[in-house]
C-alpha cells in the first residue's frame, strides 16, 4: 500500500489539503516530527475539515520512528535538489512518499544518504524555485497511484428490475 509522510509541515492549509488527497486516495497519511500547528480533533473540526475521521492518520515523533513503523517500505524522498524526475521513477505499491516542510525541505543529510532514492517534479522555469507541498504531493501521488494500478476504474453496479 502506497503511503505519505510530511516531515514536519509548518502550514495548516496544505497538511488539510494534503489530508483531503489521502482521504480520497484511501492512502495513510504520516506526519513525523513537530507541525508548525495543532492538529487536535478540535482544531481539525474548527478548520472545517469534515473528512478527517476519512484519513487514515499516523504520527511519528521523527524518521527513525516513521521506518521502525514501516518495516517493510521503500522510502522515496520528494526533493528540489536533484534526483530522477518522478516521470521517469518506477514506483512501487510498499512505496511511502516522503516529502519536508514547506520551508526547510527534507534535511541534507538523509537526502546526501539516500541518493538513489531522490526524486523530483521537473519545473522548467529556473525562476521558480518549487511547487506548493500540497500541489506536489498531488502530482507524485496520482503518478504512483496510476503506475501501481490502483486508479483503474471500477463499473457501477446497478440492478435492473
Amino acid at each position: 500500500m502506497l503511503r505519505v509522510a510530511l516531515v514536519e509541515p509548518e502550514i495548516p492549509p496544505n497538511t488539510g489539503n494534503v489530508a483531503r488527497l489521502c482521504a480520497a486516495t484511501r492512502t495513510p497519511l504520516h506526519v513525523v516530527g513537530v507541525t508548525g500547528f495543532r492538529m487536535d480533533e478540535r482544531a481539525v473540526r474548527r478548520a472545517g475539515l469534515d473528512y478527517w475521521p476519512e484519513v487514515e492518520l499516523h504520527r511519528h515523533r521523527d524518521l527513525e520512528a516513521l521506518g521502525e513503523a514501516l518495516p517493510g517500505a521503500r522510502f522515496v524522498y520528494l526533493t528540489t535538489k536533484g534526483g530522477v524526475s518522478y516521470a521517469d521513477w518506477t514506483f512501487t505499491e510498499d512505496d511511502c512518499l516522503v516529502f519536508g516542510g514547506e520551508s526547510r525541505g527534507l534535511p541534507e543529510e538523509l537526502l546526501r544518504e539516500n541518493t538513489e532514492r531522490r526524486v523530483t517534479i521537473p519545473m522548467p522555469n529556473p525562476r521558480v524555485r518549487s511547487l506548493n507541498l500540497a500541489t506536489s504531493v498531488a502530482v507524485v501521488l496520482y503518478e504512483a497511484l496510476r503506475q501501481t494500478g490502483a486508479l483503474k476504474s471500477t463499473k457501477a453496479v446497478t440492478s435492473d428490475k
